[in-house]
This record gives structure tokens, sequence and C-alpha cells, in this order.
């Protein structure tokens, strides 16, 4: 049933009476004001009371399949409801949730992997059974589940319970960072035998939160579950509420008909900028922004060239620019502060004389390009004219070509030669798994080197980690000379929340373990 209190929330712009006084306190650099929403302050938690979270929705079709999460409301409602083997902390590294401990054997082709003592809400214990029966179902090659992907590099078959809480997964090579497996988004740990029908009607996990009703679009309420093995949650009640358009989510916060927004824009915030009406927080590094350049065909077949470009761009004027500078400058490398980052690089500016120098030398002096963008991303078509002029400044010309939102996605990977990029957060090790391999699926570079794609197989087949992180930076060291990502910035990804609001965490890229973590909220 259509809960009536949220009408305008279906409207574009509803309330828009509040907005010329009511506004964002838009914070400083840590995310906050007095009233810090981090979850390290802001008081003693308090029990009770029910949180309501404005997402953008998926329409009449949503599930709460947590295999089938997509949209980030998708995935905030999975992990309220359900738990993973582990997660990823803030750096992207992996930390153990329903599994307590895991271990190799020497040729990292064997996993050991201990559960912790935890419930099902409907009391029954969650056992190695329950995370096989899970594991196959998003293996299933008839179906399209999220995490099928990551968990490719385990043998399901041979794969066994070993005790009632203990399982060997048997993988089809060494593979050290096995744990990112775990991790990986989707792979959440469903009751055995559980449905597809089981799910919207009355799903069972074995997270911080019970379900109490779903109308796909609309709602979804869930309540405290008491027994949670990480700790009751403080809250009473958590309520998601859809609200697709930005200036729904905002206007909804500013007239107290929720508590939290998901996703708002830098233009917002700056526009509400020192009010006091409402807090913002922004979870630093969520977001790559980059121009993709194909390695494979003319102009940027050539390394000479992905070198100009490298120093054409003012990476400054780009997150400023694009971005309204609600981020930070990128070094061409992906993973900003995450664990293996090649953080000792020099920090790349732009050098004019030098691109037009190495221009010269490839035979490019008066190069044209096109920058494929499209208004599917925030700050792509921004970020396209801003080094469209900066290009200019080297004697390159850049003919900026509108693509379609619908269609922007499946069309880059393979057309074009230079185009718009973001990726959201992950391990650098799937990054580069995912997208520089020779036989990556979404290789949108065209990167493929063997040697390369060696190096990546060191790395796996290595122990130590030490050892392991000297070989992901000579990787780095080598994309960061001559790859096909030119990487200009890092965005934040920004919330909204009520002053009311404590221990929204503000140092969780979105898709980490901390972000949307609605169990350690609670209202002061």
């Amino acid at each position: 049933m259509h809960d009536e209190r949220f009408p305008g929330l279906r409207r574009r712009g509803f309330l828009a009476a509040t907005t010329g006084a009511a506004a964002l306190a838009l914070a400083g650099c840590g995310g906050g004001t007095d009233d810090k929403t981090d979850s390290g302050s802001g008081g003693t938690p308090k029990r009770g009371g029910r949180l309501r979270a404005a997402f953008a929705g998926g329409g009449a079709s949503e599930t709460l399949d947590p295999h089938l999460a997509g949209l980030f409301a998708d995935v905030a409602r999975a992990k309220a409801l359900y738990d993973k083997l582990a997660d990823y902390d803030a750096d992207l590294s992996a930390s153990p949730r329903l599994a307590a401990a895991w271990q190799s054997n020497k040729t990292l082709d064997r996993w050991q992997v201990t559960l912790r003592e935890a419930a099902f809400h409907d009391g029954r214990p969650v056992t190695a059974e329950d995370v096989l029966y899970s594991y196959r179902r998003i293996a299933d090659p008839k179906q399209a589940f999220r995490a099928k992907a990551s968990l490719e590099p385990i043998d399901l078959d041979a794969s066994r319970a070993t005790g009632e809480r203990t399982v060997e997964f048997v993988l089809k090579r060494p593979t050290a960072e096995f744990p990112n497996v775990l991790a990986a988004f989707g792979a959440y740990i469903v009751p055995e035998n559980a449905t597809g029908t089981d799910f919207d009607r009355r799903p069972i996990g074995s997270g911080p939160f019970r379900f109490v009703s779903f109308a796909p679009g609309r709602s979804a309420v869930f309540r405290r579950h008491e027994d949670y093995w990480d700790g009751a949650p403080h809250l009473d009640e958590l309520e998601f509420v859809v609200a697709n358009e930005e200036s729904a989510r905002v206007n909804a916060l500013l007239a107290g008909q929720v508590e939290y927004a998901h996703e708002l824009d830098p233009t917002t915030a700056r526009a509400h900028e020192g009010r006091g009406q409402i807090e913002i927080v922004r979870l630093r590094n969520s977001a790559m922004q980059a121009f993709c350049m194909k390695t494979d065909r003319p102009p940027f077949d050539d390394r000479r060239v992905r070198e100009a470009f490298f120093l054409i761009a003012d990476r400054k004027e780009l997150v400023d620019g694009a971005l309204s500078g609600a981020g930070e400058a990128g070094n061409d490398l992906f993973g900003k502060g995450y664990e293996y980052y090649a953080d000792g690089l020099p920090q790349r500016e732009q050098d004019l004389d030098r691109a037009r120098a190495l221009l010269k030398r490839a035979g490019a002096e008066k190069l044209k390009v096109t920058l494929d963008t499209s208004a599917v991303a925030a700050g792509f078509t921004e970020a396209a004219g801003i080094f469209r002029d900066q290009a200019a400044k080297a004697g390159v010309t850049i003919d900026v070509r509108m693509g379609s939102k619908d269609s922007y996605w499946s069309d880059i990977l393979d057309s074009g030669t230079l185009c718009c990029y973001r990726s959201g957060a992950m391990p650098i090790e799937a990054h580069i798994s995912q997208r520089l391999l020779t036989d990556s699926t979404t290789n949108a570079t065209r990167w493929r080197h063997k040697d390369f794609d060696a190096l990546y197989q060191q790395a796996q087949s290595t122990r130590d980690k030490t050892e392991r992180a000297a070989v992901y930076e000579r990787m780095q060291r080598r994309l960061y000379a001559e790859g096909g990502f030119l990487v200009w910035g890092f965005a934040d990804w920004i919330l909204g929340t009520a002053r009311k609001v404590r221990g929204v965490e503000t140092k969780a890229p979105a898709n980490t373990l901390d972000w949307a973590r609605f169990d350690k909220v609670w209202l002061a």
C-alpha cells in the first residue's frame, strides 16, 4: 500500500516554497559542523525511533532479492536484511563479517573459511550449507546475478562443507586476494533453499533489520533485529522511501519528511551552503573521474600521444569546474587511498610545452579527436567542455559528441577513441582484473599486454603481502607512464541528513561496509 505521508516524493520539486529559507549546511573538509555525523562522535547513542531514508529507486520492478541488487537503493536494503562473508573497509581491504576467519593452503588454491556464530531472523543458525547454497545460486548460468563474475574463481562443484560452520573453497587457480571474492558486491548469504518468490513476500536474512513491509517503487519498512550478531541497531525501525528526482530528495529532507537523503549533487550543496538546517556528509574517494583513451587505435596507440594528454589536463580546473570542487585531483591511477595504491608517484601537473613536444614527435601536431560524453553521470558534460578548452591550448582540436544516457555505457566500450568515464569504489585488484587484463570483459581502454597479465598472475600467487604490494606498484608505475586512463579526479559522494541524525560514517566510500550502515545510526 502506498504511504500517503510521502505524496510529494512522486513530484519533481515538491514543497518548493521551503527552498528559499531552508537549506543545506555545507560542511568543511570533514563533512560536518558542530554536531558531527561521524560515527565516532555525537554523544551517547540513543535507542528508538524510525529513520526515513530517501533513495532513487527502480520502479515497480524493484525486488528485495539481494543477489539482484544493482541500484544503490537495492544494496542499502540488502545490507539491512542480509550479511556477506566479508565486506570492504574504507581502504577497500576485505574485513570479516559472517566469516570469522579464513586461511589458505601454501599454493593459494584452497581456502578454509570459518563462520562466526550467527542466526537468521527465524532463529536458524547460519551454516556452511547456507553459504554454499547462496554461492551456487549466484553462479547459476541461467541467471544474471550481480556477483556471478566475482565468484568465477571458485570451483563450486569441488567446494564443500567440512563442518557446520566451516567451508573449504576449492579455486580454479591461485588467488591471493580471495577475501575480495567473499566481499564481492551482491555476494549475500541467504538461507538454504530460499527461492525468488520468498524474497519480496517474507525475506529472511541474518542482517541487523527484519522485514516488515515492501511496496516496490515506493517504500520498504524494516524493524530492529534484537539478536543481530554485531549488536542490535539503535533504531526501532528503518524506512526506505523512493524519490527518483534529486530535488524531491532534497526537499523532503528540508521539510522534515525524511531524515536521510542519498546522492545529492555538488551544485545543490553549494546553492544551499551555510543555512544550517541540515547536515552534509561527504564520502571521499567514492567515484573515479577519468577520460578513457583507446590504446588499440589511432591516435592513442602511440604512447607519446597518451602521455601528451596526461600533460594537457589541468586537474584542479576539472575538479573545480566539473565537480564544483566536490572532490580531489587524480594522478592517472585508480583507487587513491585504497589498499596497494601507489601514492609515491609524483603528482602530475599540466605541462603544455612538453605536451606539444610529444605530439610533434608523434607526428600529431594538429591532432583532431572526438570526445564522447553524455549526461549519464554528473560532471561528464562539464568535464568534456573544460578538457576541450585545455587541449586547444596545446594545439589539439577536440570535438565533443553527446551520447544517449540509455546506451552510453554499452557504446563506449566498443566505439570511439576517447570518452568520459567513471567508476565507483572497488579494490585495486578488482579494477585490474576486470578492466586491464587481455581477457577482461570491461576493458574500456583496450589495454592488452601479456607481460602485464603475467604481473597480475604473479601478484595473485604471491603469499607475502609486502611482496605482493611491490608487484602491484610495478604495475601501477607502468599505467602511470603509458596507460589509457587519464584519471583527473575523485568525486565525493554527497549525502544529506537531518541535524538530529548521528552515527553516519564520513570515511566510507559508496559501496563499502560503513556506507548506508543504518544499524549504527541513531536519532538524537
